[in-house]
């Protein structure tokens, strides 16, 4: 049976960054929502989309794609980068998705939570792994206390590759991904945690893994750590294990131990979901040990065809609702930097031998303040005095070696930047 597109008045959207964009852009049409926009500052990638979208206006100028009648821009830019490009947008009056890391600096995540308040636009985190069935349903088992209060939560997110997939999803010395400190990505792995027990951080403690000799050699440019451990205590007591980025092994998976029971995604099947609990807390009509796969809430033939997991046809959707209903969806800004901030204080407790790092909450204006000048940042753009290097290691220079690598595949690739 062929999915069915959400009736409703169509809401004008624009999207930024047409690598990771053009996957909002294809899912936008099935939430009511039509693409109108686009805007990239490689312009090969752009003439490309535009072939496939005639209709659709194109911009390398931000400001001027700013200007386009649209009610709503979705930020698929660099990593890095959302914050200013959604405070822009906030201040133009449009209503703002932006996905991976809302901001790279607490003093952008002062400025960012005050723009979405001046504005009384919606703003929404696109944090697709919310959403995979498996951990909607999570949720769902969560708020009817099938297991019980939350004491102790598992999570990974580790996403390894070859040297020539590194370069190819990184091209440029200076990209990000060849910057990103270890703890930098922790919102796939902890945020359904937070989705599912309506729990934030307020402290972290976290230890980087630092590349074995052997990887150093490899034939790609990446300054970084291959992955990090992070543990955030909850503002409900429970402690959260958070595990990634790049060693050997792909993995996601969520575990999340309550006062009378367990459940967790299956490893190597994250569409399934296991539900296990002690004889003795058994209640009637209860098994012992479950496992099944479950199906999506609602618009389950939409889902299904939306990738990681069905989770981006759920930022579409939870975004388009939001813009109607006029209220912030749960996945706000300040879930958004909530989640972000984690890996940012990650990191300065990595360099610091793992002493604990609070996590502010920028709910609050008198918290703001503390933080509103803090420029801290371990990127290429920010080097200088005071700001931290990318690896434990310190500052990694790649070889001659490995930038004639690299830039071979970026040549192929049709990337012509330094």
């Amino acid at each position: 049976m062929a999915a069915r597109k959400i009736k409703s008045k169509p809401i004008r959207v624009g999207v930024v960054g047409l690598w990771r964009g053009l996957g909002f852009a294809q899912g936008a049409q099935y939430c009511g929502m039509e693409l109108v926009a686009l805007c990239d500052t490689w312009e090969v990638k752009l003439r490309e989309a535009q072939q496939r979208h005639a209709d659709v206006a194109v911009y390398t100028d931000y400001d001027k794609f700013l200007e386009h009648d649209m009610d709503a821009v979705v930020l698929a830019n660099y990593f890095h980068q959302h914050a200013p490009f959604a405070i822009k947008a906030l201040n133009a009056g449009m209503h703002v998705m932006s996905e991976t890391m809302a901001c790279k600096t607490l003093g952008e995540g002062v400025a960012l939570a005050r723009a979405v308040e001046k504005s009384k636009k919606i703003y929404h985190f696109a944090e697709n792994y919310c959403f995979m069935a498996a951990v909607q349903e999570m949720r769902r088992l969560y708020h009817n206390d099938e297991i019980g209060a939350a004491q102790f939560a598992d999570c990974s997110y580790n996403h390894p590759c070859d040297s020539k997939t590194m370069s190819l999803l990184a091209p440029g010395l200076n990209h990000w991904r060849n910057w990103i400190p270890s703890t930098y990505y922790p919102t796939h792995a902890l945020g359904p945690i937070m989705y599912i027990t309506d729990a934030r951080p307020v402290s972290v403690n976290a230890h980087s893994i630092a590349r074995p000799e052997q990887d150093l050699e490899q034939a790609h440019v990446r300054r970084n750590d291959p992955g990090s451990t992070i543990l955030c205590r909850m503002d409900n007591g429970a402690m959260t294990h958070v595990f990634g980025l790049m060693l050997r092994g792909h993995d996601t998976w969520y575990r999340l131990h309550g006062t009378r029971g367990v459940m967790e995604t299956m490893r190597g099947a994250p569409s399934e979901l296991r539900v296990w609990r002690e004889p003795w807390d058994l209640r009637e009509g209860e098994v012992s040990n479950k496992i099944y796969t479950p199906n999506f809430p609602v618009h389950h033939e939409l889902a299904q065809q939306a990738g990681h997991g069905g989770g981006d046809f759920f930022t579409n959707y939870f975004f388009a609702e939001a813009i109607r209903s006029g209220e912030q969806p749960y996945l706000n800004v300040y879930r958004g930097l909530d989640m972000s901030i984690v890996g940012i204080q990650a990191w300065k407790s990595c360099l610091d031998e793992g002493r604990p790092y609070e996590i502010p909450d920028f709910r609050s204006e008198a918290v703001r303040v503390k933080y509103e000048n803090e420029n801290w940042s371990p990127f290429a753009e920010d080097r200088g005095p005071g700001q931290p290097p990318p690896s434990i290691r310190g500052n990694i220079e790649p070889t001659s070696k490995q930038k004639a690598a690299a830039r071979k595949v970026w040549k192929e690739m049709g990337y012509e930047g330094e």
